[in-house]
């Protein structure tokens, strides 16, 4: 596997804190300088991209937007690959003995650690670390001592040069121009429609957000420490640029985002502003497309949007501006951390078992952990391959706060004791190529993970008429959404969309998704005679991709409840009519608006085309 000649470059003078390193062994300190060389190119990459979203959305160019964020997502494993190629070609490590090799790993990892001592993305750099090493070695080595099971570098405190927020001051300054000074410091360099129009709607917003205790919550007094603090750079995705930060008062910190959109003249206005933890978390969520967004020091942006999103992970975060592998791993860490902490049992999912995959979950964690059968029955038509590929387009695409994220692993070793027999059985039964079960562990090979949600079949069967209607209503919009993104599900029923904290619908079955524009959305031909409209098999030539909507509705609205609802918000989904215009919007080249945050919310919604100047006005 590896070729050439033991090296050893004397000037490196490896650290080894104590342990011997044979002088002609390779090079511990050229190793790990070899890895973060890698990372360091991945990093510069990274933020590139997320520096041309800025020039690519000032220019409206938002296929290319689209396109810079989707390659983005393989930069990680494309620059992984290239440090494993580099220390394969550059260093003789197959003839090395067990306890050469032990020797020589350690001393990469201490090397390594020394080299992060002034690094502004450690925490990523050592992630990255573990990637290459994970593939040159043995799982046996998946160990703190040779690689970051734990942290090796503390990033509290961490920040960038210049600072990685900037602080305004209203009760010096006056509100209005500190939220000019706010968009100033933006630097969009677009014309704007109405910045001053803007100002004032804002204002206007948060004072209706204080009256309504929507925000701002009485009592309030203005505290000596009163600010605004901003992150520095803009949040990009889609067709917004999100000015993204806090105000602080006294022991209170209230979330800010604004989302910044162009009209079709190509100016710039403010769409509306978001003030409460539960817009800024739909803002965030794991249904969505990764913000793209400027980081030095990703570890500061994230602790900043932590103190915005109480309750939400530092791994889905840090997921959410790009940072998927980061993610990943501190995902793992707090599962092992919890792991460590609880004594329930993994179980089936609750819901349907689905004939695609093998479902489970630890109650008291609120994850569920997927994985693909070994046969999948009729009337399934796919296969391993096929099915990872439809989880891959999610990934890459678009997924408008509609489709569930996933983290996805290999060579996942958990404790047999924690399984419950009945699962052991299942997953012996429909996952054996996948899945190594001995008397104290069981390794899975291949898994995806997601934020567990309530099926929406079961949340209907028990909700109340409102709780029905809301949730009937997110079920459309929910296929919408999709559907200006290209999007169609396949497989519409209730059980594989989910029923977020939030009371949102997003759907997480995708072994079935197709785009729209492959789709052949068709009305059902009318029966030439009697016999024909009594069959049981149909009388008309379907293709693989054909679509009837009108069948959905025996499938989908067998509930009186359900129906009226459907029909309600949503009957034209029933026709081919709607799918159909949707296709072609797509095929013309249109790229659709779909907003993190309600109909309603938007300022053009909210307020007239009155001049707001008589608006009180601090």
């Amino acid at each position: 596997m590896l070729r050439g000649a033991r090296q050893c470059i004397a000037m490196d003078a490896p650290y080894t804190a104590g342990i011997v390193v044979d002088r002609s062994m390779p090079s511990p300190a050229a190793i790990a300088r070899a890895i973060l060389t890698g990372f360091d190119n991945h990093y510069r990459r990274f933020r590139y991209v997320a520096q041309q979203a800025k020039a690519l959305y000032e220019n409206g160019n938002w296929k290319a937007l689209r396109e810079r964020a989707r390659e983005r997502i393989d930069f990680y494993d494309q620059r992984v690959l290239e440090a494993v190629a580099t220390i394969e070609r550059d260093f003789d490590l197959d003839s090395l003995t067990d306890a050469e090799r032990d020797a020589l790993w350690q001393a990469v990892k201490q090397n390594f650690v020394a080299l992060l001592i002034d690094h502004r993305q450690p925490e990523c750099a050592e992630t990255f670390f573990n990637s290459v090493c994970t593939k040159l070695l043995h799982r046996d080595y998946f160990q703190n001592r040779f690689i970051f099971v734990r942290p090796g570098v503390a990033t509290e405190y961490m920040d960038s040069d210049p600072p990685s927020y900037r602080s305004y001051y209203p009760a010096a300054d006056g509100l209005t121009r500190a939220l000019r000074n706010i968009i100033i410091d933006a630097g969009l360099a677009c014309p704007w429609d109405d910045v001053e129009r803007d100002i004032r709607r804002v204002v206007r917003a948060v004072i209706d957000a204080h009256r309504s205790g929507q925000a701002f919550a009485r009592p309030w007094h203005i505290e000596p420490d009163f600010q605004l603090q901003i992150l520095s750079n803009l949040f990009f995705r889609n067709k917004g640029a999100y000015i993204v930060g806090r105000v602080v008062n006294g022991t209170r910190i209230t979330p800010v985002a604004v989302p910044i959109l162009r009209n079709s003249a190509g100016a710039l206005y403010v769409d509306t502003v978001l003030l409460t933890a539960d817009q800024l978390a739909v803002l965030f969520s794991f249904t969505h497309a990764y913000f793209l967004v400027d980081m030095e020091a990703p570890a500061a942006y994230v602790e900043f949007l932590r103190s915005i999103l109480p309750g939400k992970p530092s791994s889905e975060i840090y997921t959410s501006v790009g940072l998927a592998k980061q993610g990943k791993t501190l995902f793992y860490r707090d599962f092992l951390h919890h792991l460590k902490h609880s004594t329930d049992r993994f179980v089936a999912a609750p819901g349907i078992k689905g004939l695609v995959m093998t479902v489970f979950t630890l109650p008291s964690y609120p994850y569920v952990f997927k994985l693909i059968k070994d046969h999948i029955p009729h009337p399934k038509d796919t296969d391993r391959p096929q099915v990872m590929a439809k989880y891959q387009l999610v990934k890459l695409h678009d997924r408008v706060g509609r489709m569930a994220d996933t983290w996805e692993y290999s060579q996942v070793t958990l404790p047999r004791s924690r399984f419950s027999p009945a699962l052991l059985r299942e997953l012996l039964s429909d996952c054996a190529s996948i899945v190594e079960i001995n008397d104290e562990t069981v390794l899975i090979n291949h898994v995806y993970i997601e934020r567990r949600m309530t099926p929406l079949n079961m949340y209907l069967a028990h909700a109340t008429d409102d709780e029905l209607d809301h949730a009937i209503l997110e079920y459309g919009n929910a296929i919408k959404e999709l559907a200006a993104a290209n999007i169609f599900p396949g497989d519409m029923l209730y059980k594989n969309f989910g029923v977020t904290r939030l009371n949102r619908v997003v759907f997480y079955d995708y072994d079935e998704i197709e785009y729209m524009t492959d789709c052949n959305f068709r009305q059902v031909p009318v029966a030439r005679h009697h016999e024909e409209e009594m069959s049981n098999e149909a009388w008309y030539a379907v293709d693989s991709h054909d679509m009837f909507p009108e069948n959905w509705a025996a499938f989908l609205l067998g509930d009186v409840r359900i129906r009226a609802a459907f029909v309600k918000h949503h009957a034209d989904l029933l026709t081919p009519d709607f799918w159909n215009a949707r296709k072609q919007r797509i095929v013309r080249g249109h790229s659709e608006s779909v907003f993190p945050y309600p109909p309603g919310l938007r300022f053009n919604a909210r307020f007239s085309t009155i001049d707001l100047h008589s608006s009180s006005t601090p």
